[in-house]
């Protein structure tokens, strides 16, 4: 990891060197609105979302002394090689309460520098807060909202108040600014977790800011959601089921042996399981909407529109009509090569292609019923029964790798395998399943459904705030919302799983199949089937709500909010003199990207989305949006 940040801040330099000796690097954005007469305007609050923001330490155990307000993520990450085990510990949250364990306290850093760099030379807001700079802002006009991402969004304020510091920020921002309304700019988890405190800040107390109906109108002009993930990422699904992505596995299979070694003295997918699942953050980015969004065993949104590596057949240089109706060339690809993206996991390629007819399907809660009991009833330890061994593991190694896992028997992981294919529906039982403790603790914070009933009394507890299928915007028609996300980029989108071959103990025992492959015009590389998106979150999770969820007044957006969608076609960087690009439309990259970064500058600025031009579509958003059928 040192090794890679050498090489960014090697490239920098490189960049700055060649810019000196005659090389002309584009021109900042920041600079060129300047000279046309561009200035501060509305205050602009940054809302950084998961793993970007730096955390550092307050108190902790003995073996992290000489730490102390240090920073344990975001950095160099020195320390990760010289106590990597204590660095976990420290990272990993309670698996009762979601907070900080007795006797550890870790903060988020604050200010700018909170976020603006991830590591040495790899930039987060960095360019954006550059470019905002030139045009006249500065700290009193502009604030980074940096919060624990690790927390469950209501728990950020039992650890810190960061929701009620937001609060008294926003407030003192609009009153030293000359009343001006803020200009909101959350990026990737932080969208959600800016929804939230959309509810949290006018509900009453105790579990609300006490703000009042009306304090969103009175105090925000925009929210510009960048790379948002509204409904969810199928990224975390792997993360809970097996520590990994596709970079993990192919890794994984190229050397067996890398991540099963007791590397710097653990083993790094076993403790990477352990510390992810105590981080209710992540099960804030499991899917959401069910199979009414993300597709059943037959049909998805995206059936029609076929994957990246075909993309050229639908993505245009140019963007379309937002009601265009471009769809012959999607339409011409035969049936057989559809992928039946629905399918979130599936247990072996053939389970991911058949029809579902000649699928093996077991209701999950025919066998997830047994151990959700159990553990409701408040028993703790090895669970005797078919599902789990009737003999405790008494290898004490073993026992300083608790993962959920590890109480599973070999049966009991057979039984996951024989439903052959999961939806979004019937995934949140098999997560319930194989980590039960999790589940539980972080389905009191969040929800994942679809509401049929918005008025409906339940809908104001604070665990379906973060969820935009399951609660209502403020009422402020005046607000408008961006929906600013890159397209043109293979993303993750269904998985192919296998039983891992490992028996030994506290393995993890499912893995991605990382054989399965499809055809040179598939969609399946490596055990997974990818869609168009940033990288990390699909097009329909990221565009749906400002598509269609929100579009015009809607059960969602009852005093019919302006909501407009920003695309940005992927370019990649032509030379090292780019660095990550200035066209990029990579999950964290398109900060950089110089037409997002004016578009950000032209709101703070005062512009409205219809000054911006409104829509700008490249991917396939709209037609994916008419596939989905939700009450408006």
């Amino acid at each position: 990891m040192p090794c890679m940040f050498m090489k960014i801040q090697n490239t920098r330099k490189l960049a700055g060197t060649l810019m000196n000796g005659g090389f002309k690097l584009a021109e900042l954005p920041g600079s060129r609105l300047k000279n046309e007469g561009l200035n501060a305007l509305h205050p602009v609050v940054l809302v950084p979302g998961i793993v970007t923001g730096g955390l550092e330490l307050w108190e902790g155990k003995p073996c992290s002394e000489g730490l102390f307000r240090k920073r344990l993520w975001g950095g160099s990450f020195a320390e990760i090689f010289k106590r990597p085990l204590c660095w976990l510990e420290h990272l990993s949250l309670d698996n009762e309460t979601g907070l900080d364990p007795p006797g550890i306290r870790v903060r988020a850093a604050t200010g700018l520098v909170a976020a603006d760099y991830f590591a040495p030379g790899y930039f987060v807001w960095a360019n954006l807060i550059e470019n905002l700079a030139k045009i006249g802002y500065e700290q009193k006009n502009m604030y980074m909202a940096s919060y624990d991402w690790r927390l469950s969004f209501q728990n950020t304020e039992i650890s810190d108040q960061s929701l009620s510091r937001l609060k008294r920020k926003i407030e003192l921002l609009y009153v030293t600014n000359g009343n001006k309304k803020m200009v909101v700019v959350p990026h990737s988890m932080g969208v959600n977790y800016f929804l939230h405190f959309l509810k949290w800040v006018e509900a009453p107390p105790p579990v609300g800011g006490a703000g009042g109906l009306g304090w969103c109108a009175k105090h925000i002009k925009a929210i510009m959601n960048i790379g948002p993930a509204f409904l969810g990422v199928p990224k975390a699904v792997a993360n809970i089921l097996s520590a990994e992505g596709k970079d993990v596995a192919f890794f994984r299979a190229m050397a067996p042996g890398l991540f099963d070694l007791e590397t710097f003295g653990f083993q790094t997918f076993q403790h990477v399981m352990r510390v992810f699942r105590t981080w209710d953050s992540v099960i804030s980015l499991l899917p959401k909407g069910g199979e009414t969004v993300w597709g059943d065993l037959n049909r998805s949104p995206e059936e029609e529109n076929v994957c990246h590596s075909a993309k050229t057949q639908y993505l245009h240089s140019s963007s379309k009509e937002s009601n265009g109706n471009d769809t012959d060339t999607r339409r011409s690809i035969q049936e057989n090569e559809l992928a039946k993206y629905g399918r979130l996991v599936s247990f072996g390629k053939v389970a991911s292609e058949i029809p579902s007819s000649q699928l093996s399907l077991i209701d999950p809660k025919t066998y997830l019923l047994f151990p959700l009991n159990v553990i409701n009833n408040g028993m703790s330890g090895f669970i005797t029964g078919i599902l789990y061994e009737n003999e405790p593991i008494s290898s004490t190694s073993c026992e300083e790798l608790m993962t959920e896992y590890d109480g599973m028997s070999q049966e009991s992981i057979k039984r996951v395998t024989e439903n052959k294919a999961y939806t979004a529906r019937t995934l949140i039982d098999l997560l319930r399943f194989v980590a039960p403790k999790t589940m539980q603790r972080a389905e009191s914070h969040f929800s994942h459904g679809l509401a049929d009933n918005l008025e409906d009394p339940k809908y104001s507890h604070y665990k379906y705030w973060s969820n935009p299928l399951e609660t209502m915007l403020p009422d402020a028609p005046n607000m408008e919302i961006f929906c600013s996300y890159g397209v043109g980029i293979p993303t993750e989108r269904s998985y192919v799983y296998k039983i891992s071959p490992s028996d030994r103990c506290k393995s993890i025992p499912l893995q991605i199949d990382i054989s399965a492959d499809g055809s040179d015009n598939d969609c399946l590389s490596g055990g997974v089937y990818f869609v168009d998106g940033d990288e990390s979150v699909p097009v329909v999770s990221a565009g749906f709500m400002c598509a269609k969820g929100w579009r015009g007044k809607t059960r969602f957006n009852p005093s019919g909010i302006a909501t407009h969608i920003r695309e940005y076609q992927h370019k990649p960087p032509a030379s090292l003199l780019e660095g990550r690009g200035t066209e990029s439309g990579a999950h964290v990259d398109i900060l950089g990207n110089f037409a997002l970064i004016e578009d950000v500058l032209r709101v703070a600025a005062g512009a409205s989305g219809t000054e911006l031009g409104g829509d700008r579509v490249y991917s396939g958003i709209m037609e994916m949006s008419e596939q989905i059928n939700i009450q408006l």
